[in-house]
């Protein structure tokens, strides 16, 4: 009777432990429900965030593009007569000038050809004489009458004969002069001249395909950027905007509307100058269009071939800048954004950007200027939750906004845009 009394009450005790247990954790959420209500976080009291203003600003647009350095001039010294190699006159590696005499060939057949036409020029010029004094007599005889229109004709015939024969002679006197001013092989530009590719006693001949020696002209220097066609049209509605101002304000279109490119070399040496022009043509492999700008190289230290980055100054414009922490990409690819109302409730808002600075988004549209949005603190929030704002303590210590710049990978900003 004992052991059966015992035995029930072992099975009550554990039936009541088993009840309580299960139905613990379906208590403590309704429970929790009730008090948090509709509003969720909202009704257990105003969520803490840290918010600020948003502000148009006026920002200095720049794009970093990757770039390739490209000779502004380079020419090929080429020999234009035949001849053999005398002299080298000039310092491989060094600067020459335009009309600076490089090269001497064996001129020797070429003043034997002068000498030989000026001599025919002479004898021409003789029989050139000798028909005019003729010509003279039988004038004189024609008028008396003593001679016939034929011989008459014939003479003037003769005259403009040696008078053509003088004008050939005179021709090739030029053109042997011409071959012995060629025999001395000068510079076509001005520029740093590299190696010679033939030495002296090399035979070398008109038309060839090896050059002697190959002249780059390295100040200023062209810097050639890649970019893809839809940022380029944006570049080039920049500048066409810029130069319809200028025209409005009565300033010239010149170096005023031209872009400013700069290169940072190593050592903190930069290089600074203009977009010269945008091709026209995309590349069909890789859907890029190339930028050409002249900057100065006057230390000569940007070499044609050198891989850098170049910086595209685009100017000031006025913007509305979002800090990239303040927004969460959606998955239809906007960006949303809580905006705090009059009354302290909290509203999503959902903006468009196309590109970035450094760690801000431009507001292409969905945030107007005034706004109060949350920088801090939004994860916690939902729409109509009531929040206690206070300044946002990072606002403090973000660049100004002229010194941000667009991002310079530009895959990276691809996918920001």
């Amino acid at each position: 009777m004992k052991k059966s009394t015992l035995f029930t009450g072992l099975i009550v005790v554990i039936l009541l432990i088993v009840v309580a247990w299960l139905l613990w954790p379906q208590s403590a959420p309704q429970n929790g429900q009730g008090m948090a209500g509709p509003g969720g976080y909202g009704a257990q009291g105003p969520v803490p965030v840290e918010t600020m203003q948003v502000q148009q600003k006026e920002i200095e647009m720049t794009m970093e593009l990757p770039a390739r350095v490209v000779a502004y001039r380079q020419s090929e010294v080429r020999p234009q007569v035949s001849g053999i190699i005398e002299e080298r006159l000039f310092e491989q590696g060094s600067l020459v000038e335009k009309g600076q005499k490089l090269y001497q060939l064996d001129d020797a057949r070429y003043l034997a050809n002068l000498n030989s036409a000026e001599a025919d020029l002479q004898n021409a010029r003789a029989q050139l004489k000798t028909i005019k004094t003729r010509a003279q007599r039988i004038r004189s005889l024609e008028a008396q009458q003593a001679v016939s229109e034929q011989d008459l004709d014939d003479v003037e015939a003769q005259l403009a004969q040696a008078e053509a024969a003088i004008a050939v002679a005179q021709a090739n006197v030029d053109l042997q002069k011409i071959n012995i001013e060629y025999a001395q092989i000068k510079a076509p530009i001005s520029g740093r001249i590299g190696q010679s590719f033939l030495t002296e006693g090399a035979l070398v001949s008109s038309g060839q395909d090896q050059p002697l020696a190959i002249i780059t002209q390295l100040s200023p220097i062209y810097v050639d950027m890649q970019v893809s066609a839809d940022r380029a049209q944006r570049v080039m509605a920049i500048l066409s905007r810029q130069q319809l101002s200028h025209r409005e304000d009565g300033d010239n279109a010149g170096q005023e509307t031209r872009l400013k490119v700069t290169v940072n070399q190593g050592g903190g040496q930069q290089h600074s100058g203009y977009l010269a022009f945008s091709d026209v043509v995309v590349d069909e492999t890789t859907g890029a269009v190339t930028l050409r700008a002249v900057l100065d190289n006057d230390a000569m230290n940007l070499l044609p071939g050198m891989f850098v980055t170049a910086t595209l100054h685009l100017g000031s414009q006025q913007e509305i800048l979002v800090p990239q922490r303040a927004a969460a990409r959606n998955p239809l690819g906007g960006l949303d954004v809580w905006v705090v109302n009059a009354d302290n409730s909290a509203e999503k808002k959902t903006f468009q950007s196309q590109h970035a600075y450094q760690d801000q988004w431009i507001v292409a549209d969905g945030v107007e200027a005034g706004e109060t949005i949350v920088v801090v603190g939004y994860q916690k929030l939902q729409p109509g939750a009531q929040v206690t704002p206070s300044p946002w303590q990072g606002a403090s210590q973000s660049l100004p906004a002229t010194q941000h710049q667009q991002q310079a990978n530009p895959n990276q900003q691809d996918n920001q845009e």
